[in-house]
């Protein structure tokens, strides 16, 4: 699998920007199919910083309604990855 291909996008929310300032730590949605060395070696070549942890879970997707319709929202995966001390991830260096 491409690096590209593991790492879909960041995710940035109110818990990620937290998780950033606490504990050093990124999220991201990633491929289903990859495992937590594909993205701890994504995550490394793609940045260039050393990795300490990589959590991984899966997310189910939500049902949602439109009026007598039914759908189900696919499901996708989450990543944590925590960064050694020092090394740190800027998505928006400009702004």
């Amino acid at each position: 699998m491409n690096l590209s291909d593991v790492i879909k996008r960041p995710l940035i929310t109110e818990k990620a920007t937290s998780l950033k300032a606490m504990s050093n730590a990124v999220l991201f949605a990633v491929d289903r199919r990859a495992n937590k060395k594909e993205v701890r070696e994504a995550v490394e070549k793609m940045f260039k910083v050393k990795v300490d942890d990589v959590r991984t879970m899966n997310v189910a997707g939500k049902v949602k309604r439109r009026g007598r319709t039914v759908g189900l929202r696919p499901g996708w995966k989450k990543a944590v990855v925590v960064l050694k001390a020092g090394d740190k991830i800027e998505f928006f260096e400009g702004v």
